[in-house]
């Protein structure tokens, strides 16, 4: 059930869809071109943010300035801005740069409409496919080149028949790679490096668990919202609250969460 007036909705929509198109125009020219450059946000490891992760991040802060002045954001590149709205904006121009600077089409535009709670509406849109997750308001959708399909998690699958993805091989520290492998283990097929792509396959049906750590905000909240109105379940490690990042489970059942939580914590107390 939506916490913001149903009037309000189809404004909200329009708006995030209007900012998901702006960041595919700006993103595309850069996507494949051997003159984009990087630079490295990540003095002890490689985090890069290109010229095109800005460029999107401003085209969505226009779209918000033209629509919705009054409302906070919370984007990964420029930061915070304060409105008086109690709704934020938070934003991911590109997730998965690593992907996007190697040409894989699994990067993905991350917006969330948050209240205090968390996130109420997501999309995950990937510009260069052409497929834009939906998720909030009662309505959990697709659109793309066959059209709009409705997103629905997989269900009657058992922890022993699962696709689980993470980005990362080493998931976090030792300890969580180690609680990760407990889990891998069991599953039937473990995938890695879809970046935000993973958690739209998870709404619309095609795997069951992702599972990763370090995450921040503006990471995990647009998927959160597609994957909670498809029907999946997004908490942290502990079964708590997600939407402010940390150590994430995405899962498709609650038979598949509590099995796969289980799992993460007995490799956590491995020693």
């Amino acid at each position: 059930m939506s916490r913001i007036p149903q009037d309000l909705h189809p404004v909200l929509i329009e708006t995030a869809n209007e900012m998901a198109a702006a960041a595919r125009a700006a993103i595309l020219p850069y996507f494949r071109n051997p003159e984009l450059m990087a630079d490295n946000k990540d003095e002890d490891g490689f985090d890069p943010v290109t010229e095109a992760d800005r460029a999107a991040e401003a085209a969505m802060r226009h779209v918000l300035q033209q629509r919705r002045p009054m409302d906070s954001i919370f984007g990964e590149e420029m930061g915070q801005h304060e409105g008086d709205s109690g709704l934020t904006w938070v934003l991911d121009p590109i997730d998965g740069t690593r992907g996007f600077l190697s040409g894989t089409p699994t990067w993905g535009v991350l917006i969330a409409l948050s209240d205090q709670d968390g996130p109420v509406m997501g999309i995950v849109d990937q510009p260069y496919i052409g497929e834009r997750f939906f998720g909030g308001f009662g309505q959990a959708y697709c659109d793309g080149p066959v059209g709009r399909r409705s997103l629905h998690v997989r269900k009657g699958v058992t922890l022993d028949e699962a696709i689980l993805f993470s980005t990362f091989p080493e998931v976090g520290s030792v300890d969580e790679g180690r609680a990760f492998r407990n889990l891998a283990k069991r599953v039937k097929l473990v995938r890695y490096g879809m970046d935000c792509y993973a958690y739209a396959l998870l709404a619309a049906g095609q795997i069951d668990l992702v599972v990763e750590a370090g995450l921040n905000a503006y990471d995990i909240q647009g998927p959160q919202a597609v994957i909670e109105a498809a029907g999946g379940i997004v908490t942290d490690w502990n079964g708590g609250p997600a939407h402010n990042g940390g150590r994430i489970i995405a899962a498709a059942s609650e038979e598949i969460h509590a099995a796969a939580l289980e799992l993460l914590h007995d490799g956590l107390a491995t020693i």
